[in-house]
């Protein structure tokens, strides 16, 4: 998988590997095993929006990124993970 930018980082999954990434990260698969299967969980609220790299989508995503909750529990360990004390949301 490669996160960020067209110009990001790679970094390798295997089954079992989970990867949270917050509203408006860039990802894509670059290769992968025929029995990969990837299984996406959003925040209540309003619905994603997936979009192309321009530039006045670029504009409208700062915009917009920052109106996304951060989820109410750790998706993987629930109300006792550590996602939410570990997640910070940049000011």
């Amino acid at each position: 998988m490669q996160f960020g930018s067209l110009k990001g980082r790679t970094i390798y999954v295997n089954a079992g590997d989970v990867a949270i990434l917050p509203a408006g990260t860039g990802h894509q698969c670059l290769s992968a095993s025929p029995d990969f299967c990837v299984v996406g969980a959003y925040p209540p609220g309003p619905p994603m929006h997936v979009t192309r790299p321009t530039p006045e989508n670029h504009a409208k995503a700062l915009k917009t990124i920052p109106e996304v909750k951060l989820p109410n529990t750790d998706p993987v360990r629930g109300e006792d993970g550590p996602l939410l004390r570990l997640w910070k949301r940049s000011n």
